[in-house]
């Protein structure tokens, strides 16, 4: 699953679209379809945010988008154009990040990095993650600076 939605409990309207790129969305098959997806949020009174965690592959339209290996986007509805970007590098510590809900209710705060560590542990990915090297490649330095996380084959 690439989405969650979250919804006014009462009259089930959408309040906010939370997106995960996948290759797919970002920059294969399902491109123009996402983006079409994306358009049509973003032209309603829904909340959007946008999760990329894929360093390939072309950037989708983010107008103020830094240089950057990941970003993470809130388009609250009332504040269009405008949006928030939250952009880091691959050794910086990912943000946390405001879910905007119904006017009047706090935001969430997802802290992207604990949800991360969460489901790389329950999901086990240490057995898969590590068996190819990323795509795309790390520079020479930055697979250096990885190495030390990756952890050793089991014996």
């Amino acid at each position: 699953m690439d989405r969650i939605v979250i919804r006014d409990r009462a009259g089930e309207e959408l309040v906010t679209v939370v997106e995960l790129l996948s290759p797919a969305n970002k920059s294969g098959d399902d491109r123009a379809q996402y983006l079409g997806k994306r358009r049509q949020v973003l032209r309603s009174r829904t909340h959007f945010v946008e999760l990329d965690f894929l360093r390939g592959g072309p950037r989708l339209p983010v107008g103020g988008l830094p240089a950057c290996d990941y970003y993470a986007l809130v388009s609250r509805a009332e504040e269009r154009p405008r949006v928030g970007i939250w952009a880091w590098g691959l050794r910086d510590r990912m943000p946390v990040v405001p879910i905007p809900l119904r006017a009047g209710d706090p935001d969430v705060r997802l802290d992207l990095k604990a949800a991360l560590d969460r489901i790389y542990d329950e999901q086990r990915y240490a057995r898969s993650a590590y068996a190819h090297p990323p795509e795309p490649r790390l520079a020479p330095d930055d697979a250096a600076w990885a190495a030390q996380f990756v952890p050793a084959p089991p014996a």
